[in-house]
């Protein structure tokens, strides 16, 4: 009688279902595997961070050189299987620009190619539906300035409301104007939302914003009565945050903190770069 040992049958488990991807190296310039490196890291981390949905949210770059060419995750594959490779490169439609036995969530992708359009300057673009950053979405008075982080966030933040699943690609035009110019986005109802120049930028962005966001669930769910900061106290920590990021403050702690968490990854998760 033939055995089937333990760890082989785990293997089959594994792979079972899941198409065969092509190393895409060769066959690319270096600026766009490089973007392709930090978006694989951006999902890997993501997963660190559990912010993930399963496969319910996205995040995206432009392709190095393009205006009208992006890098999307697989649909399908969770955020801690994302490799460099496996990313699928899609035009401002969400049509897949290069090989992959994967499919594309094309609703996924039009609040991404909303935002990649609208902004030249949003090159990277990241939105999740986590327990905290959805309970701010669902209150009437979105993110407080009930803490520092939230203070530090809050010139950045815009609101979106919500309009059902993003089916409708008229939409875009609502979105991009809602953003304006701002980095974060509260998609009422829904979600979190950030842009950046650069897939850190990016992820600095959010993970701020979803501190703000954390600490108001847990200060408002605590039971203790809130402490109030007087008027004057917000406006001078908000115009404090304008001057940091006039001054491009936020963009090199973003950098810092970017190549910070590119060594945690090294050292707890390093298959992302193939």
């Amino acid at each position: 009688m033939k055995t089937v040992s333990r760890k082989s049958n785990v293997t089959r488990l594994r792979t079972a279902g899941k198409p065969k991807l092509k190393a895409v190296r060769n066959r690319i310039d270096a600026a766009e595997w490089q973007a392709r490196v930090d978006l694989a890291a951006a999902y890997r981390l993501t997963a660190l961070m559990g912010w993930t949905d399963m496969l319910g949210t996205h995040i995206s770059c432009r392709v190095p050189g393009t205006h009208d060419q992006f890098l999307l995750n697989p649909y399908g594959m969770l955020f801690e299987e994302i490799t460099a490779s496996s990313l699928i490169k899609v035009d401002v439609d969400g049509n897949k620009r290069s090989d992959s036995p994967y499919n594309v969530n094309q609703a996924g992708f039009t609040i991404h190619s909303a935002i990649h359009m609208g902004r030249h300057d949003a090159n990277a673009v990241m939105h999740l539906h986590t327990a905290c950053g959805v309970g701010v979405s669902t209150q009437k008075n979105g993110l407080l300035p009930a803490t520092q982080m939230a203070l530090t966030a809050m010139n950045l933040v815009r609101y979106h409301d919500y309009e059902g699943v993003a089916f409708d690609l008229t939409e875009r035009e609502r979105l991009v104007k809602d953003l304006g110019d701002g980095g974060m986005l509260i998609l009422r109802n829904h979600g979190t939302l950030t842009v950046g120049a650069t897939v850190g930028e990016m992820f600095h962005r959010m993970y701020r914003l979803e501190r703000a966001c954390k600490f108001q669930i847990h200060a408002m769910t605590g039971g203790a009565e809130l402490n109030p900061l007087p008027r004057e106290i917000i406006d001078h920590a908000l115009d404090q945050g304008r001057q940091i990021y006039s001054k491009g403050g936020q963009a090199e702690g973003g950098k810092l903190v970017w190549a910070a968490l590119l060594r945690k990854l090294e050292r707890e998760d390093p298959g992302y770069a193939v």
